[in-house]
């Protein structure tokens, strides 16, 4: 994309030529992709052929260029550029952020009207890439880590580029004793308080009305891990999170469930299992299991890895201290 400049009076004029970019894909169906800039500037915009035309005062032409220049490198890199990513583009261009270098690109995971959701440590750079590489991904660690957010964030991210066709997310309820029977209310009631922090990390992702659309039309959904039995899920992304409270029969189950074209990530901490004593974790026995098998990768989050509050890591570093003192082990 290279500009062209040409004074008039109080405004500039910039000429960008638009080359190793598909056009369409660019500026979007009826130049979809071109509207939030027009809508967010009082410069004029105009499209001749694989130019682009901006005038206005030289402040504001110089923040488009360089929106424009990140939506290039947004399709180039992503595969993708809708009108929310030229959203969040602008917000970020407005705010002074620094955007993205080139070689940071890999790192993003998903465009949101609100941010761009990248990983933001080592630790998470590999696990990207072992949940590009592998379909089934276990990813253990301390709460923090941003094992299940960044879980979520590339199942909207695949479910936007068309690569599958719906998310599932399944956690245990087991603090409602699996049955759920016993609660009051319908379905929806009983589960909600244990399904929360998935829906939380939707709602951070996509906006209100389409989410809601694609839970009413099962493109999106949250289920306690007592309704897989006798599923099969092809062209799914399929997220098990707090997989530490699954029994060794739950595991196999979920594991098994697997169809064509699907990807799973089951996140989990082994240092927080709520089960019952008689009942052993499928979560560390998998790990044994599945160790060496092609297309099976691990993960394994530190504290030092904990993104959070910074408190939070040093939370999780006193009780170490303290069930060590006690003579407790804190399971790794």
């Amino acid at each position: 994309m290279s500009p062209d400049y040409y004074i008039m009076a109080d405004t500039i004029e910039k000429k960008f030529l638009l080359e190793e970019v598909d056009l369409i894909s660019f500026l979007g169906i009826n130049d979809s992709n071109l509207k939030p800039i027009e809508d967010s500037f009082s410069s004029f915009i105009s499209v001749r052929g694989n130019q682009v035309f901006v005038r206005g005062v030289e402040g504001e032409v110089i923040l488009i260029e360089k929106v424009l220049h990140e939506m290039k490198f947004t399709l180039n890199t992503t595969g993708l550029l809708k009108p929310e990513d030229v959203m969040t583009i602008i917000r970020l261009t407005r705010s002074g952020d620094e955007i993205i270098r080139e070689s940071e690109y890999d790192d993003i995971i998903l465009y949101t009207k609100k941010d761009v959701i990248k990983v933001k440590t080592e630790s998470q750079k590999k696990y990207v890439k072992k949940v590009k590489d592998n379909d089934i991904i276990f990813a253990v660690g301390p709460a923090g880590t941003g094992k299940t957010y960044l879980a979520v964030a590339f199942a909207v991210s695949e479910l936007k580029r068309g690569m599958i066709s719906r998310i599932i997310l399944v956690r245990p309820a087991v603090e409602a004793g699996e049955s759920l029977g016993f609660l009051p209310g319908d379905l929806k009631e009983k589960i909600d308080p244990y399904l929360r922090p998935l829906y939380d990390a939707l709602q951070d992702m996509i906006p209100y009305e389409q989410l809601k659309s694609y839970l009413e039309k099962g493109v999106i959904e949250i289920v306690p891990l007592a309704y897989m039995r006798g599923r099969t899920l092809n062209n799914a992304f399929v997220i098990l999170d707090e997989a530490q409270n699954t029994t060794e029969i739950q595991m196999k189950m979920f594991l098994t469930r697997l169809g064509t074209n699907s990807k799973a990530i089951i996140t989990g901490d082994i240092t927080q299992i709520d089960l019952p004593a008689n009942k052993n974790s499928g979560l560390i026995q998998v790990m044994r299991i599945l160790q060496g098998i092609e297309g099976v990768g691990f993960m394994n989050f530190k504290k030092e890895d904990v993104i959070r509050h910074r408190l939070v890591k040093e939370i999780i570093n006193a009780y170490e201290k303290f069930e060590n003192g006690k003579g407790f082990s804190s399971k790794k």
